[in-house]
């Protein structure tokens, strides 16, 4: 029997109809009222905010960088300039996938693999959000058009016109100026965020560094409309920076070109100053390197070569490198002595080639091995007695050798704005205790007379010692910095640096004539009848006060002679040679170390004698006007009729 047709409810319907409706109704408007709420509070409770987000995105504040100061030397040549160049720079907020973007920068210039991962180092270094960062320096033409046909394909990608640190005399001046480098991490964090934002480039070494504050200058902001794709539309206001200051250093380039021909390629360092000031006219460190692709950023490959070369071209041998100072010290142990009391100019010394401690058999040797027989003060001086002075380096002892020698510089930092320097050191009983545990015996302090054993100085300190004997004991540091603004380097100094860097005391001496002892000994050394360096003093035009010296390399057995042929190249002594002229009234004082060069007479005095010569020499080969002795002025007698 077929089930029964259940007839449509069209009320029901209706009703479920019209419940749907209200519901949906219900649902719109609840929406409709949380869609004009929140108009309501995006458009007129946030109305400052949102203009103020709206108007950022259309107007930017940019840093502009302060143009970085030049420096020149004492007579205006330039050593350090800014020159415009072309850079490529990446915002890597703007370039998406940045690493793609390399890829196209090095495919379309056809770079190398190296080139890549200098790029990506780059990028990946700390920075500022939408900083631009720049990749690549001094673009060419060819390179600029290049990035124009494909700036389709590299987002985030500018080419921009800035100053880049340029050195024109390259080499010569690289161990004292020094150069700018990229900003690092570590500076970053260090560095006042404002002051430098835009500026990638910071003094690495030398005065770039030591006076980066000076060099640097101040900030200054534009601030400027963009469209949606970051370019600038117009410059809406602009606050100038300030340029950094232009610094006049002392250094001399006639005078430091002369001092790196003399030393005629040899590894070795020279260092002038001018004992009156305390100014450094050169200062020399062979070899050297030129700064300039240290300034954008150098390979991995030229900077190995640099790096890893046996001749070491980074290593400042002024300021870093540590010698024993040898012979070169005996004026000023003589000085020393005669102020202790200890000896007389009278006192003499019987050298039979060898000096001996009472009761010990250990023989310690004179370079001259026959001897020089009865010798006084100036005579061991004059001929570089080492018998003499191990005996008055017994006589003082090593408390008031050390004491004395400290007084002339050595084993402490000795220079006002030069801080890469090393200290040196000049040993003494408690230093040894501490450093080796051991006991201060006799026989080390007799070495320290002869300059010998544990000391270690720079050519600095030895420039800074023998201008003391100059300047008969008056403190001035040594600086490379002439002048900025009108001002001296202590004047420019903030006054803790001052306070750090107080200069010692000058060094008086219980009688003055003591000076003159030691000053006629050196004199005698380039100008005695048996003087050590008189094949060089005889050739000059003017008296000479200079001492050699002597530095081992390696130790020679008691009882053995130095043979040259025996010793490879490297492990021969190094020359040494200190001297100040003219002697009666001294200009310029001058140390030379030449590395392996064995002879301080014979290798590093005329190193001494020819930059010397290109300070107190004029072009016609005389003395200058201003270096010559005063003619004497003879009344002509009246005579009576």
């Amino acid at each position: 029997m077929p089930q029964p047709i259940r007839l449509k409810d069209h009320e029901k319907d209706a009703r479920l109809v019209r419940r749907r409706v209200v519901v949906g109704a219900v649902v719109v408007l609840l929406l409709t009222c949380v869609l004009i709420a929140r108009l309501y509070y995006l458009q007129v409770i946030q109305y400052e905010h949102h203009t103020t987000l709206a108007e950022n995105n259309r107007i930017h504040v940019q840093p502009i960088p302060p143009t970085r100061g030049l420096i020149f030397d004492r007579n205006g040549v330039i050593i350090a300039d800014n020159r415009p160049s072309f850079s490529l720079t990446v915002t890597r907020e703007r370039a998406g996938d940045w690493q793609q973007v390399l890829d196209v920068v090095v495919e379309a210039l056809e770079l190398t693999a190296e080139d890549r991962a200098l790029f990506e180092k780059r990028m990946r270094q700390g920075r500022r959000p939408f900083e631009p960062v720049p990749i690549l320096f001094e673009l060419s033409e060819e390179q600029i058009a290049r990035i124009a046909v494909n700036q389709f394909r590299l987002p985030g990608v500018d080419v921009v016109a800035q100053l880049v640190r340029h050195y024109p005399q390259k080499g010569h001046f690289a161990h004292s100026v020094g150069y700018v480098g990229r900003i690092n991490e570590k500076e970053l964090k260090e560095l006042d965020p404002v002051n430098y934002s835009g500026t990638h480039h910071i003094g690495k070494t030398g005065v770039e560094r030591f006076y980066e504050d000076l060099l640097h200058g101040e900030v200054g902001y534009e601030e400027v409309e963009t469209n949606a794709r970051g370019r600038v539309l117009r410059v809406l206001k602009r606050t100038d920076p300030k340029p950094g200051t232009d610094l006049t250093l002392s250094l001399d380039v006639k005078l430091q070109e002369a001092a790196e021909q003399a030393l005629g390629g040899r590894r070795g360092a020279v260092v002038a100053i001018e004992p009156s000031t305390g100014e450094v006219l050169a200062m020399v460190s062979q070899p050297s390197f030129d700064p300039n692709p240290f300034v954008t950023g150098i390979g991995f490959k030229a900077y190995a070569e640099l790096r890893d070369s046996i001749d070491r071209p980074l290593y400042n041998r002024v300021l870093r490198g540590l010698y024993p100072p040898g012979s070169t010290i005996k004026p000023m142990v003589a000085v020393a002595g005669l102020d202790a009391g200890v000896v007389t100019p009278q006192s003499r010394v019987f050298d039979p080639g060898f000096y001996q401690l009472p009761g010990h058999s250990h023989k310690y040797r004179n370079w001259n091995r026959t001897g020089d027989g009865s010798v006084n003060l100036e005579y061991a001086i004059m001929r570089s007695n080492d018998t003499y002075f191990y005996d008055l380096a017994h006589k003082m002892g090593v408390d008031r050798m050390h004491r004395y020698m400290s007084l002339f510089g050595l084993g402490q930092k000795v220079s006002l704005d030069m801080f890469e320097e090393a200290a040196g050191l000049m040993p003494s009983r408690e230093w040894k205790r501490a450093r080796y545990r051991q006991p201060w015996y006799p026989g080390e302090t007799l070495i320290l007379g002869i300059g010998q054993g544990y000391m270690q100085t720079t050519p600095l300190q030895l420039a800074q010692a023998v201008t003391l004997m100059a300047t008969r004991g008056k403190w001035i540091r040594p600086h490379l910095l002439r002048s900025a603004e009108g001002k001296t380097p202590q004047q420019l100094m903030a006054e803790e640096v001052i306070e750090a860097m107080e200069t010692p005391p000058d060094i008086v001496l219980r009688d003055p004539k003591f000076w003159d002892y030691g000053r006629f000994g050196m004199e005698q050394v380039m100008h005695g009848p048996r003087g050590t360096a008189r094949k060089v003093g005889d050739l000059a035009l003017y008296r000479i006060a200079g001492k050699s010296g002597t530095a081992q390399v390696v130790a020679i057995k008691q009882g053995e002679k130095y043979d040259r042929s025996k010793v490879q190249e490297r492990h021969r002594d190094h020359a040494l040679f200190v001297a100040f002229a003219p002697a009666a009234d001294p200009k310029i004082a001058v140390a030379v170390m030449v590395e392996n060069g064995e002879s301080g007479s014979g290798v590093a005095a005329p190193v001494v004698k020819q930059v010397i010569d290109a300070w107190l020499l004029g072009e016609d080969g005389q003395l200058k006007p201003e270096y010559r002795p005063p003619v004497p002025v003879v009344e002509e007698a009246s005579v009576s009729p």
